[in-house]
């Protein structure tokens, strides 16, 4: 318990909830770079997958869902199988209450406990609250790639940050 919510392992039925914040994300933000909403169906192909091999956790209070974060494959080679990328998201109306923290502090655990040794956020270079919250976590920068995505018309540098576990 974290305050007035709580982390556990997010479930099947968290699929629409889990959908409705990346879509609003993807539409309003830059902390995910998809440009078109996803499918429930869409999601539940991924979450199945990401559950099986790794996580997906859920921040809930009594009103219900009010965030996740994952971690996954950071890229294909088995050279990289230590190495995860992960994301966090949380629902527009619950930010400022630590869920990210919490969120974030929760999946060094669980990856710790799968035997990960690195973890790897990739963020907008606009997004300081994100890298703030990653460099507290004791994430260093490790590189950026400028002009590496575009999205809303305008040109998107990728940060990477990265913490050994």
């Amino acid at each position: 318990m974290a305050g007035d919510f709580w982390i556990d392992e997010a479930q099947e039925a968290d699929i629409p909830a889990i959908t409705a914040i990346l879509n609003h994300a993807a539409a309003h933000t830059t902390a995910s770079w998809h440009e078109y909403p996803k499918t429930e169906a869409e999601m539940a192909d991924w979450f199945a997958i990401r559950k099986r091999h790794y996580t997906v956790l859920a921040a809930r209070d009594a009103s219900g869902f009010l965030g996740y974060g994952t971690y996954g494959p950071f890229r294909g080679p088995s050279g990289y199988r230590l190495t995860a990328e992960h994301s966090l998201y949380v629902r527009e109306d619950a930010r400022g209450r630590g869920i990210g923290k919490a969120l974030l502090a929760a999946l060094i655990d669980k990856a710790r406990s799968q035997g990960l040794h690195v973890l790897i956020g990739g963020v907008d270079s606009d997004n300081a609250l994100s890298i703030a919250l990653h460099k507290a976590f004791g994430f260093q920068e490790t590189g950026r790639l400028p002009e590496a995505g575009r999205k809303f018309d305008r040109w998107l540098t990728l940060v990477f940050l990265q913490k050994q576990l």
